[in-house]
């Protein structure tokens, strides 16, 4: 590295977000060896204090009643920090996290609709209320340790070059396609990825690990983290059940026949695979109709919250090719071919050929095959196939 690019990139502040984990710990270092200002920010959001009152139980009564790992994750961050030899602060951030992520949460899956609170986390939180700080306090950029590439023009930014100039900032797929992230990022727009770094982009999880095992980091090798983001490894229908309680309705298949009871529409997903009780008399209809004498899968296809019913069907009738997407966000100025899309209707999903059609809410999205689990509430994600991350919108 030249003494001039040295020099540029010591002035150069970045608040990179230290989870606990080894994607946003390698973050930090890949900076801190490209020259820069680095400082390790862990954000806490959960649980907020409202939240443990309203049980009525002590901070310790209630991390140890919930399984809650947020002293864990502190805890990490702060050793993260101390073996890189960056700064650290922790912003608290739970009570806003509450109100604009969880209780939008409950919210929809109440009203029969499926969210994604790692989107809204992602717009409201990392990218929203961490940004505003890092912008008022001094720092050039954010870094976080998504999987996904940024790119200005036909330039890729990424360690160790910042951008030298602002100007349209698109998102892409990064290298390691697995992990990708870009779903989850779908709600940014130029303001947010203008001071954005995401230092991963061109490495695989394995490199990561490896970054990590030769520079002595302890997080090398622990697991990555499941469930809802922020709130740790926790089953969503546990986490419903905290203010969604349990209420009886009825299972009806797509010709109106009543085939058993569920335990409240909020428990369940479009797409959903069982998890409720099919009845003895449709039971032994439905075997004596199969060669092998083994009840049929149903899927879950549709959700009445009113009335707390659901509707489902056999594979063969559980899926659909068309579905509308309202809220649209496009993250760069690239222009949408919509006879050529790709879509991914849910994180990890597959890349499905589609064409777009204008409507007054947003877009019919016409797939090229029938899916499963198109979701109300879930994010319907575009892409070129070039791989850039065009936007997104919610799917109605």
């Amino acid at each position: 590295m030249n003494r001039k690019k040295t020099v540029r990139q010591a002035q150069v502040k970045v608040a990179v977000g230290i989870s606990g984990g080894v994607d946003s710990a390698v973050s930090a270092l890949l900076l801190k060896k490209a020259g820069y200002d680095v400082v390790g920010v862990h954000l806490y959001c959960w649980p907020p204090k409202s939240e443990i009152e309203r049980d009525g139980l002590t901070r310790e009564e209630w991390i140890k009643k919930n399984g809650c790992r947020a002293d864990e994750d502190r805890a990490s961050s702060l050793k993260t920090c101390l073996e890189l030899q960056i700064p650290f602060k922790v912003l608290d951030f739970s009570e806003e996290y509450n109100q604009r992520v969880i209780k939008y949460f409950y919210e929809e899956y109440e009203a029969g609709r499926t969210p994604n609170p790692d989107v809204l986390c992602n717009s409201e939180i990392k990218f929203g209320l961490f940004l505003d700080w890092a912008m008022k306090n001094g720092f050039d950029y954010i870094a976080t340790g998504h999987y996904a590439k940024l790119m200005e023009g036909d330039l890729p930014l990424r360690v160790p070059a910042a951008p030298a100039t602002v100007g349209m900032t698109k998102l892409f797929i990064p290298k390691d396609k697995h992990k990708d992230q870009t779903y989850f990022l779908w709600k940014l727009t130029q303001k947010e990825l203008g001071h954005v770094l995401f230092p991963l982009g061109d490495l695989l999880k394995n490199e990561v690990r490896e970054i990590a095992k030769e520079a002595g980091l302890t997080v090398a090798d622990k697991k990555d983290s499941q469930g809802i983001c922020f709130v740790g490894n926790v089953e969503v229908k546990d986490f419903l059940a905290r203010r969604l309680k349990k209420k009886e309705g009825k299972v009806f298949d797509r010709e109106g026949n009543e085939v058993g009871t569920h335990d409240g529409v909020w428990f369940y997903t479009i797409g959903q695979r069982g998890g409720w009780v099919m009845d003895s008399k449709t039971q032994k209809l439905k075997k004596s109709k199969t060669q092998d004498g083994e009840t049929p899968i149903f899927y879950v296809i549709s959700k009445n919250a009113e009335r707390n019913e659901l509707v489902v069907a056999e594979a063969d009738g559980a899926t659909g090719d068309q579905l509308e997407v309202e809220r649209l966000n496009k993250i760069s100025s690239t222009k949408w071919k919509l006879d050529d899309l790709l879509v991914r209707i849910r994180h990890g999903g597959e890349l499905i050929g589609a064409r777009g059609v204008e409507i007054e809410s947003g877009l019919l999205v016409i797939l090229d095959k029938p899916v499963r689990g198109i979701a109300p509430g879930q994010s319907a994600v575009f892409y070129s196939h070039e791989g850039e991350c065009l936007g997104g919108g919610v799917i109605v």
